[in-house]
């Protein structure tokens, strides 16, 4: 799951919040000096991705690339999910979509502090950028996407990999409409 997936399914506070997108920043992290609510977060993030990663629908949702670009499928499915939960937010929210965003910017810059400087400067720009308004257009997904490609330290072909999620949108939408109610429901019940 992406950014948007991980602070809607978390735990309902600020610092769970924080924590579900520190899931993607731990690496040199003293995660025992965080308050408990954040680290609660932290643990929310990795027990939600194990989920996802082992969902049927997912699984063959990846089988669905080429494979060049297969071993890059989780991580395009990981921000096509955002964009997929952003259209189809009514059927998973009670709250305003675009309610929902604001406050959860309001919350990442208020609890900056909480942050290690790498997640704080991406965080920043999250807001800034509106990240999560901009993956409600599919065209912005494709370039967060190669934005991606490009930081991958090794000769590849995930650049471009919109093209096939074009090709296989409807098939993804419906396995991510499966998958969804189901992630939701473990998400509810995570300790």
């Amino acid at each position: 799951m992406n950014h948007l997936a991980h602070v809607f399914l978390a735990p309902d506070s600020p610092e769970a919040r924080v924590g579900s997108i520190l899931g993607d920043f731990t690496r040199g992290v003293d995660l025992s000096a965080l308050p408990d609510s954040v680290k609660h977060g932290v643990r929310h993030h990795r027990a939600v991705d194990s989920f996802t990663d082992q969902h049927p629908d997912v699984l063959a949702s990846k089988q669905l690339f080429s494979r060049q670009r297969r071993r890059f499928a989780g991580v395009a499915l990981d921000i096509l999910y955002d964009h997929f939960l952003l259209k189809h937010w009514d059927q998973f929210s009670d709250i305003e979509r675009e309610a929902f965003i604001c406050h959860v910017y309001n919350e990442l810059q208020q609890k900056e502090h909480l942050m290690p400087d790498k997640m704080a400067r991406v965080t920043r720009s999250m807001v800034w950028n509106d990240w999560f308004g901009a993956y409600k257009d599919l065209e912005n997904i494709g370039h967060a996407l190669d934005r991606v490609a490009g930081r991958i330290r090794f000769k590849n072909e995930f650049a471009g990999i919109i093209t096939e999620v074009r090709e296989n949108h409807d098939e993804l939408e419906f396995r991510f409409l499966s998958f969804f109610p189901d992630l939701q429901e473990f998400a509810g019940g995570i300790e």
